[in-house]
């Protein structure tokens, strides 16, 4: 398949990118990019997922996938990983990775054979970054701010008191997003950040009626 790339003033740049102040001058899509203008969600969480979390993600996931709201993440294993599953459960579910590095470097390698699925079921993969470009750990906070720009509202399922969920929560208060969260057990470190989101004033979510009562479609 073949690395497409969008430049800002191209009509299939993302319009919700486009409006935030530091867009990237073009983005690499790889499958659908029709799809990145249409109404999406974005569920991301802890890499480090409890079983609680990974059934929620997913089920969300698929919950809004079935109303045809795509659904937005990062690729990581973990919650990220879980709610592209849950999206391509549902039939006609679409999906849109946001990497930190090259289309041509996907990363996690775990996730290669799920990346296969996303495009070939009508989804699409992006990244502001050039091919032959390696992830870095520096590449992902940026990374995080396309999550929060393509979307309409931000899910935070399962996230440490600081994390790279949390700084896509930020980035979403910023871009003037809503910011939904999964209230979690006080004991593990996998719901403190959620928590925390809860108790400054994220919406709380439990069900996935919660963020389809928050979301024009």
């Amino acid at each position: 398949m073949i690395i497409e790339e969008l430049k800002i003033t191209d009509d299939e740049y993302p319009q919700n990118l486009r409006e935030i102040y530091d867009s990237p001058r073009s983005i690499y899509v790889l499958g659908n990019k029709e799809i990145l203008n249409q109404t999406g969600i974005a569920i991301v969480g802890s890499r480090d997922a409890t079983q609680y979390g990974k059934k929620i993600s997913s089920q969300i996931a698929k919950e809004l996938a079935e109303k045809g709201i795509n659904i937005i993440s990062g690729l990581a294993i973990g919650i990220d990983e879980y709610a592209h599953i849950g999206t391509l459960q549902q039939n006609k579910g679409k999906t849109i990775a946001v990497l930190g590095s090259g289309l041509d470097q996907l990363y996690p390698k775990e996730n290669i054979e799920l990346a296969r699925r996303i495009i070939k079921s009508g989804g699409c993969i992006i990244s502001e970054y050039p091919i032959g470009t390696k992830p870095d750990k520096k590449n992902f906070p940026q990374r995080n701010r396309i999550i929060s720009a393509i979307s309409q509202g931000i899910l935070i399922v399962e996230s440490a008191e600081k994390s790279g969920a949390l700084i896509t929560a930020e980035f979403g208060l910023e871009h003037g997003k809503e910011i939904f969260a999964v209230p979690g057990d006080i004991t593990k470190k996998q719901s403190k950040g959620c928590n925390l989101l809860i108790r400054d004033g994220a919406k709380v979510v439990l069900s996935s009626q919660d963020i389809l009562d928050e979301i024009i479609l």
